[in-house]
Protein backbone atom coordinates (compact mmCIF):
# COMPACT_ATOMS: atom_id res chain seq x y z
CA UNK A 1 0.00 0.00 0.00
CA UNK A 2 1.60 3.25 -1.05
CA UNK A 3 1.48 6.47 0.91
CA UNK A 4 -0.71 8.46 -1.48
CA UNK A 5 -3.58 5.95 -1.42
CA UNK A 6 -3.75 6.01 2.37
CA UNK A 7 -4.25 9.78 2.42
CA UNK A 8 -7.19 9.82 0.05
CA UNK A 9 -10.66 9.94 1.53
CA UNK A 10 -12.95 7.51 -0.18
CA UNK A 11 -16.64 8.46 -0.22
CA UNK A 12 -18.91 6.10 1.67
CA UNK A 13 -21.81 4.85 -0.38
CA UNK A 14 -25.03 4.66 1.60
CA UNK A 15 -27.20 1.80 0.42
CA UNK A 16 -30.06 2.08 2.93
CA UNK A 17 -31.11 5.39 4.44
CA UNK A 18 -32.33 5.44 8.01
CA UNK A 19 -35.52 7.46 7.62
CA UNK A 20 -36.93 8.35 11.02
CA UNK A 21 -39.98 10.53 11.54
CA UNK A 22 -38.29 12.65 14.19
CA UNK A 23 -35.46 15.12 14.41
CA UNK A 24 -32.23 13.30 15.21
CA UNK A 25 -29.32 14.36 17.33
CA UNK A 26 -26.08 15.29 15.51
CA UNK A 27 -24.48 11.96 16.43
CA UNK A 28 -27.31 9.78 15.10
CA UNK A 29 -27.26 8.39 11.60
CA UNK A 30 -30.40 9.75 9.98
CA UNK A 31 -31.06 10.64 6.33
CA UNK A 32 -29.67 14.17 6.50
CA UNK A 33 -26.56 13.15 8.40
CA UNK A 34 -25.93 10.28 6.00
CA UNK A 35 -26.13 12.54 2.95
CA UNK A 36 -24.47 15.62 4.43
CA UNK A 37 -20.78 16.33 3.97
CA UNK A 38 -18.68 15.13 6.89
CA UNK A 39 -15.38 16.84 7.51
CA UNK A 40 -12.31 14.60 7.61
CA UNK A 41 -11.25 15.85 11.03
CA UNK A 42 -14.47 14.63 12.67
CA UNK A 43 -13.37 10.99 12.69
CA UNK A 44 -9.90 12.00 13.83
CA UNK A 45 -11.31 13.99 16.75
CA UNK A 46 -13.68 11.19 17.75
CA UNK A 47 -10.82 8.73 18.14
CA UNK A 48 -8.13 11.14 19.39
CA UNK A 49 -8.14 10.02 23.04
CA UNK A 50 -8.02 6.32 22.17
CA UNK A 51 -5.28 6.90 19.61
CA UNK A 52 -3.22 8.88 22.16
CA UNK A 53 -3.70 6.10 24.73
CA UNK A 54 -2.51 3.48 22.21
CA UNK A 55 0.58 5.55 21.42
CA UNK A 56 1.36 5.89 25.13
CA UNK A 57 0.97 2.14 25.64
CA UNK A 58 3.26 1.43 22.66
CA UNK A 59 5.90 3.74 24.10
CA UNK A 60 5.60 2.04 27.50
CA UNK A 61 5.90 -1.37 25.88
CA UNK A 62 9.06 -0.34 24.05
CA UNK A 63 10.61 1.16 27.18
CA UNK A 64 9.36 -1.05 30.07
CA UNK A 65 8.24 -4.27 28.42
CA UNK A 66 4.82 -5.84 28.07
CA UNK A 67 4.00 -6.06 31.79
CA UNK A 68 3.22 -2.40 32.46
CA UNK A 69 0.85 -1.79 29.52
CA UNK A 70 -0.85 -5.12 30.22
CA UNK A 71 -1.41 -4.19 33.87
CA UNK A 72 -2.73 -0.74 32.90
CA UNK A 73 -5.04 -2.28 30.32
CA UNK A 74 -6.43 -4.72 32.88
CA UNK A 75 -7.00 -1.88 35.37
CA UNK A 76 -8.87 0.05 32.71
CA UNK A 77 -10.93 -3.03 31.82
CA UNK A 78 -11.82 -3.55 35.50
CA UNK A 79 -12.80 0.12 35.86
CA UNK A 80 -15.21 -0.22 32.92
CA UNK A 81 -16.89 -3.24 34.53
CA UNK A 82 -18.06 -1.22 37.53
CA UNK A 83 -21.66 -0.42 36.83
CA UNK A 84 -24.37 1.82 38.10
CA UNK A 85 -28.08 1.44 38.24
CA UNK A 86 -29.56 1.42 34.72
CA UNK A 87 -31.17 4.85 35.04
CA UNK A 88 -27.88 6.55 36.03
CA UNK A 89 -25.29 7.28 33.38
CA UNK A 90 -21.63 6.80 34.21
CA UNK A 91 -19.30 9.77 34.43
CA UNK A 92 -16.31 7.53 33.53
CA UNK A 93 -14.26 9.16 36.28
CA UNK A 94 -12.22 6.01 36.96
CA UNK A 95 -11.28 5.69 33.29
CA UNK A 96 -10.34 9.38 33.17
CA UNK A 97 -8.11 8.97 36.23
CA UNK A 98 -6.38 5.91 34.77
CA UNK A 99 -5.75 7.61 31.43
CA UNK A 100 -4.74 10.96 32.94
CA UNK A 101 -7.63 12.96 31.48
CA UNK A 102 -9.28 13.80 34.80
CA UNK A 103 -7.80 17.31 34.99
CA UNK A 104 -8.38 18.42 31.40
CA UNK A 105 -11.46 20.28 30.25
CA UNK A 106 -12.41 19.38 26.72
CA UNK A 107 -15.16 20.19 24.28
CA UNK A 108 -17.27 17.29 25.54
CA UNK A 109 -17.19 18.64 29.10
CA UNK A 110 -18.97 21.92 28.50
CA UNK A 111 -20.95 21.42 25.30
CA UNK A 112 -23.14 18.64 26.75
CA UNK A 113 -23.02 15.73 24.34
CA UNK A 114 -26.33 13.86 23.83
CA UNK A 115 -25.17 10.85 25.84
CA UNK A 116 -24.73 13.09 28.90
CA UNK A 117 -28.19 14.63 28.79
CA UNK A 118 -29.98 14.58 32.10
CA UNK A 119 -33.26 12.82 31.61
CA UNK A 120 -35.59 12.17 34.48
CA UNK A 121 -36.89 8.65 34.15
CA UNK A 122 -38.81 6.49 36.56
CA UNK A 123 -36.13 4.48 38.36
CA UNK A 124 -38.38 1.55 39.26
CA UNK A 125 -39.62 1.11 35.70
CA UNK A 126 -36.10 1.23 34.25
CA UNK A 127 -34.72 -1.33 36.73
CA UNK A 128 -37.70 -3.65 36.21
CA UNK A 129 -37.25 -3.48 32.44
CA UNK A 130 -33.50 -4.18 32.69
CA UNK A 131 -34.18 -7.20 34.90
CA UNK A 132 -36.85 -8.52 32.54
CA UNK A 133 -39.73 -8.26 35.02
CA UNK A 134 -41.39 -5.39 33.19
CA UNK A 135 -45.12 -5.97 32.57
CA UNK A 136 -46.69 -3.98 29.79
Amino acid sequence: MNESSSLKVKPVEVTVLNAAGRVGMPTEANCFNQLAHVHRLRDSELTYNEHQYNLDMQMLRNREGLGVPLKMGMERFAARQVGRLPFLTSSNLMDDVLTGRYDTIGFEDFMNLPEYNEQMRQPHAVVEKSLGIYNS
